[in-house]
């Protein structure tokens, strides 16, 4: 039996209780996307620490480097001579990290936690759509805290033992599996398609912003023990899973805004007045009789099955897998592949190396807005984020040729390979897994979000698992075939939107032609959110009509290979 939703946050009915009013539809989307932003970003914050103290728990030589890390010191400095570890001695460390399979244990740590984490976005998504969201974020939050904040216990506790802080990150991964599916499926229960990119691709900046924040707080405690380092971000996202409960409406019917299919309305009115003024008076019974009764017509929650039938959901997840092998092969290998690359003719420190490669996420977040903000204007979420991964191509190529011509040179081809890299993996992980949530398919039933959400992420976290794993591999090998596998996850990311392309280009077309034949009078159906009735962008929804968009895409494809190929033969 689905777990009984409790309807009004507490938070929120004392605030009630306090007004003696009600907030309107824009307060609540206001206060809604600031606690997931705040919810997602403790949730990144929590996952830093262990790229933090690595350097602790198994020392290796350094390079010396800045007292002051950019922006307040020098974004480049020139590599000198290699001194000790500045926080351990030579030889010391945390057993069992320290010995020389040290590297090797952390980074069967890294791999153990990304792998519970995608085998749990399956089961999390599916149990999201399943229990109260509110509910299962709160529960996620809670969990990921205690076991973040016990696998910094092992430090007071004098813990050497590897199954120990093998067996913490796998429970880890499980709870931080909850996160994703259930955000998302919170934002797309409150807003609706028309500006979803945009809304979203702004909204998405919480990773970056979590994985910063993540960082300072494990670094600026780190000198009283590296425990500190996990029991500080811990506890932020325990206290994040506390506010959640407190103030999170995962539905707008639990606070009395009707829906239309499963989704709010931008014309939603609250309850009643007769019934507001009951509220006023501290008396919510027939408040909560209301939400109630709204929560029955959404239907039961949708199986993993039925989700992986939507149209759509495969060829996205796929999509996904190579995008975030792409984006994850940046993320954990972007600083060492700068500190081991001529740059102008010098080469950077490893603290300089790791400052500048934050620069790629500055990117990712310009990419991500306008990607969205794209979509939304074109209605197609397919050709957007398949002609992203099609022009990171060239830029990837650019960036391995002449990216150590100068800084200046790599600074711009880094920012500009992050925003159509970062892009298209921000759109499909955010809008597009919404609106795959609430397909006509499912005839206005809301209870599928999470799970499509989680498909669709957990399938690209496998790649993000599976990009460094190789990277490891490839890069003994040379740091071309590197760039050659990153160009060739990115056209192959795109060519599985091929058909979801070419729908979306028969739709322009048909659109076009219903515009030259519909009468003037009719005209003005247009208007409003009536787009939203033929359902998501990029779904395969459109049948038949016109070749426009084979034609287009071959050409790219074929375009595409041509510069890939001559491209590192150049090299």
């Amino acid at each position: 039996m689905p777990m009984m939703r409790e309807r009004i946050p507490p938070g929120i009915h004392l605030i009630r209780s306090l007004r003696g009013k009600e907030w309107s539809l824009t307060t609540y989307r206001y206060v809604v996307l600031l606690l997931t932003f705040i919810a997602y970003a403790c949730y990144h914050a929590s996952r830093k620490p262990t790229s933090i103290v690595k350097s602790i728990l198994d020392p290796e030589p350094v390079h010396r480097g800045l007292t002051h890390p950019w922006p307040v010191g020098e974004v480049f400095i020139k590599e000198t001579v290699m001194v000790s570890n500045l926080t351990a001695s030579p030889g010391k460390g945390w057993v069992p990290f320290n010995g020389k399979d040290g590297t090797a244990k952390l980074g069967e740590i890294d791999v153990a936690f990304l792998a519970f984490y995608s085998a749990g976005m399956y089961v999390a998504g599916h149990l999201g759509d399943t229990l109260d969201l509110r509910l299962f974020l709160t529960t996620g939050m809670i969990g990921s805290g205690i076991f973040v904040g016990l696998f910094g216990m092992g430090y007071f506790w004098n813990i050497h033992v590897f199954w120990f802080y093998l067996v913490m990150q796998m429970i880890a991964g499980l709870f931080q599996a909850t996160g994703w599916p259930s955000v998302v499926a919170v934002i797309g229960n409150w807003f609706g398609k028309r500006k979803r990119g945009l809304i979203m691709g702004v909204w998405n900046a919480h990773t970056s912003v979590g994985n910063i924040t993540g960082s300072l707080l494990a670094a600026s405690v780190l000198q009283h023990g590296w425990g500190w380092s996990f029991i500080l971000p811990g506890a932020c996202i325990f206290l994040g899973g506390i506010m959640v409960y407190l103030f999170l409406a995962a539905y707008p019917e639990d606070v009395g805004f009707a829906c239309t299919n499963g989704m709010v309305s931008s014309e939603a009115e609250v309850l009643p007045k007769d019934v507001q003024a009951q509220i006023s008076k501290g008396n919510d019974v027939e408040a909560e009789r209301k939400p109630d009764h709204v929560s029955r017509e959404r239907g039961a929650a949708v199986g993993i099955l039925e989700a992986f039938r939507i149209p759509g959901v495969i060829p996205f997840a796929l999509c996904l897998f190579f995008a975030k092998l792409v984006a994850y092969t940046f993320l954990y290998w972007l600083p060492f592949y700068l500190s081991q690359t001529e740059i102008g003719g010098e080469y950077v420190s490893v603290k300089s190396a790791g400052n500048l490669s934050t620069l790629f996420d500055v990117g990712g977040i310009v990419g991500g807005i306008l990607a969205g903000y794209i979509s939304d204007k074109l209605n197609a979420r397919a050709i957007t984020a398949a002609s992203f991964m099609y022009a990171a191509i060239p830029v990837l190529v650019l960036y391995r040729i002449y990216g150590g011509i100068s800084k200046t040179w790599n600074i711009m081809l880094m920012m500009l390979a992050g925003l159509f890299v970062n892009g298209p993996y921000a759109l499909i992980t955010t809008a597009v897994s919404a609106d795959l949530g609430t397909h006509k398919s499912l005839k206005g039933n809301s209870r599928a979000l999470a799970t499509v959400t989680a498909i669709i992420d957990g399938t690209g976290s496998v790649g993000a698992a599976l990009g460094p794993l190789l990277t490891g591999f490839i890069s003994t090998k040379g740091w071309d075939e590197v760039f050659f596998m990153l160009c060739v996850g990115a056209l192959i990311a795109g060519l599985l939107l091929s058909r979801l392309v070419f729908d979306e280009f028969c739709e322009r077309k048909s659109e076009r032609k219903s515009k030259q034949n519909v009468p003037t009078d009719v005209s003005a159906y247009k208007g409003g959110d009536a787009a939203d009735s033929t359902g998501p962008k990029g779904t395969g929804y459109v049948k038949g009509g016109g070749s426009g968009g084979a034609i287009v895409h071959a050409s790219i494809t074929t375009a595409m290979l041509a510069l890939l190929g001559g491209a590192f033969i150049h090299v």
